[in-house]
């Protein structure tokens, strides 16, 4: 029992860090939201990449995915260019407009984190960091399980259905 109140404790903290998150949002410029934020710092650390790879690491649908680029490429942050692979898929990648948004955008996220942990030593916001990564990486399994279709229960194979039950009439189907 003493474990679940652990667990529910853990739950209003994971709430509460939603006021966080909303004011590292309230920093970002208005014309870069959340989701085209993570787009430009998936693009800063891999690099280059098609859509497809961008979608997988955004947990997101292509479409969405596709509305992000498309914000973005207005705004000349990104490009997006046929994959010499395969002219079907596109491949994305950051413009030296867009390197200088990610400046900006780390060096607002670095201010507001110096003054809001400003009374903390090294040793914790280390300390944080290093749990939070042990966490994400807790839930990377899931992120990668999440969109397979679930396993049926082991054990002995289902049996087959039976056949339908035939129409014991002596109709004939109508010609026409």
């Amino acid at each position: 029992m003493a474990g679940e109140a652990r667990y529910e404790e853990l739950m209003r903290q994971f709430s509460a860090f939603g006021a966080v998150k909303r004011e590292l949002g309230r920093i970002l410029p208005s014309d870069c939201p959340s989701g085209s934020t993570a787009v430009l710092t998936l693009l800063s650390r891999h690099g280059d990449m098609r859509m497809s790879k961008l979608a997988e690491l955004l947990v997101v649908d292509m479409s969405v995915t596709s509305r992000h680029v498309a914000h973005l490429a207005e705004r000349g942050w990104i490009e997006r260019s046929p994959d010499p692979a395969d002219k079907r898929s596109r491949i994305v990648r950051l413009t030296p407009a867009g390197w200088s948004q990610i400046d900006e955008l780390s060096r607002r996220t670095t201010r507001l984190l110096e003054e809001r942990l400003g009374d903390w030593t090294d040793d914790e916001v280390d300390q944080l960091t290093r749990l939070m990564q042990r966490l994400r990486s807790s839930f990377d399994d899931c992120r990668t399980t999440a969109h397979r279709p679930p396993q049926p229960p082991a054990g002995p194979p289902a049996p087959p259905p039976a056949p339908p039950a035939l129409d014991q009439t002596t109709r004939t189907p109508a010609n026409t």
